[in-house]
């Protein structure tokens, strides 16, 4: 582990379809307003509220200008929302989505029957029929999790459900050692592709999102983002970097905190809480970024990346729910990112826009070659320890206006991390959840149309 010291070849058919924001003129203020009055997913997810760092390392590492960089974090909330529409309009044939084109105006969404075109193409995307739905990818991946608890796979590092294939991708050193982790999982090997590879990933080790932060006096690492837990402060990392107990130093070499819990292998989250000189902030290293919530970006998307070695670098969201080997053991759930990063950046943060998407976990390459960056999403963080994501605003209205209806009663609650097709009532009405994301004041149910869909 390092460390830095203290001093579609499965498609069966393929359907073209609109594009995902028409005469879009590459800003985000372009967008049409809605019809309905309701909030866009762009407004929702506050595109707008995107830092000028972030902006500018879009620009430089995806070769964008400023005006295409805006329209590019619009085109990706829309298709966010789009998404969760239609998957949940093909129910059991859905086989995953992404978004292309550099200003990612191109929606794909991937399905098993070939009945389903006409209804996605008619909800703005592309389609293609496939043989495998996500979740059949996604039952032959969690046998393969199961598996690399049993046998060694250093050498079949990474692996992870890749939509656009449509299977299940192991990346490894040696072909036999892919074929022997996946008979040991007992995977239909029609639902995989081997992948060689010469990248060995490894942690990246060494009250705002990306700052430094010293761990028992020894390594450094990086602040995921700022949370709450109640009345308590702190903030989320990586698990690598410490355990429960280990005591924490902020950047200026001041007391900070202490490791509250941690998980790694299998996972690779942890919390720290903070002493009552540190205060939760919604802002990340290096900009006035402000994050204005959680939810979940699609593959493709792009993705940026604070961190206390090399600050602000991005690229995109390649796959959702991989797995990678480090010398440690498999971490699953991770996502896999063509951003750079390098020793001393683990657990800093990963976001998109303005929505935080997890925390540094580890790589291969730099930031001088280029390299594949993993990072924790920050949802099961906020989940698995009652943690409350520290962010800038309470939502498209303020639960104070007038309009607001006050509490209508329901099953929905603010600070509740709510998952992609989950259900909830409010104000009498059900609702399906289109996106994942952690619920904030102002998120209700009939305001964000882009995160919840009636039923």
């Amino acid at each position: 582990m390092l460390h830095r010291p203290f001093r579609a070849a499965c498609a069966a058919a393929t359907a073209t379809g609109a594009l995902l924001v028409a005469g879009l003129s590459g800003s985000a203020s372009a967008l049409p307003p809605s019809s309905s009055g309701a909030a866009t997913a762009a407004e929702t997810l506050r595109t707008d509220a995107a830092p000028p760092g972030l902006l500018a390392a879009l620009q430089r590492d995806l070769g964008l200008d400023r005006r295409q960089a805006e329209a590019r974090l619009a085109n990706e909330a829309e298709a966010g929302a789009t998404t969760g529409r239609l998957r949940a309009a093909v129910g059991a044939h859905y086989a995953g989505a992404w978004v292309s084109g550099t200003l990612s105006d191109t929606l794909t969404v991937a399905t098993t029957d070939p009945a389903d075109v006409r209804a996605i193409r008619a909800g703005g995307a592309d389609a293609v029929v496939v043989h495998h739905s996500l979740s059949a990818l996604d039952a032959a991946k969690a046998r393969l999790d199961r598996a690399a608890a049993r046998h060694g796979t250093t050498a079949a590092p990474v692996w992870y459900v890749d939509v656009r294939t449509n299977t299940l991708t192991v990346e490894a050193i040696s072909a036999e050692s892919a074929r022997s982790l996946l008979r040991a999982a007992r995977v239909d090997t029609s639902l995989a592709r081997i992948v060689r590879t010469t990248e060995r990933p490894r942690p990246l080790y060494d009250l705002r999102g990306g700052d430094a932060y010293y761990i028992d006096n020894s390594t450094r690492c990086s602040i995921g983002f700022p949370v709450t837990r109640g009345t308590q402060q702190g903030f989320a990392t990586a698990g690598h970097c410490g355990r429960a107990g280990s005591t924490t130093t902020g950047s200026n070499r001041v007391a900070q905190g202490t490791f509250q819990a941690s998980v790694f292998p299998g996972n690779d989250m942890a919390w720290v809480a903070t002493n009552a000189n540190w205060t939760a902030t919604p802002y990340v290293n290096g900009s006035s970024a402000q994050v204005a919530g959680s939810t979940q970006a699609a593959v493709g998307s792009s993705v940026c990346r604070s961190g206390s070695t090399t600050g602000w670098h991005c690229g995109t969201v390649q796959q959702l729910n991989s797995s990678v080997t480090y010398q440690e053991g498999t971490v699953a759930g991770v996502t896999r990112t063509s951003v750079c990063a390098e020793p001393g950046d683990s657990g800093g943060s990963f976001i998109s826009g303005s929505q935080a998407q997890g925390v540094t976990s580890g790589g291969s390459g730099n930031c001088t070659s280029g390299g594949t960056t993993y990072f924790q999403p920050i949802n099961p963080i906020l989940q698995n320890y009652g943690l409350t994501l520290k962010t800038t605003t309470s939502g498209p209205s303020d639960p104070g206006d007038p309009g607001n209806p006050g509490d209508p009663g329901g099953t929905w609650a603010a600070g509740t991390v709510y998952q992609a097709g989950a259900a909830v009532t409010y104000g009498g009405a059900t609702y399906r959840c289109l996106q994942t994301h952690q619920a904030q004041p102002g998120w209700e149910p009939p305001n964000t149309p882009a995160l919840w869909q009636r039923t």
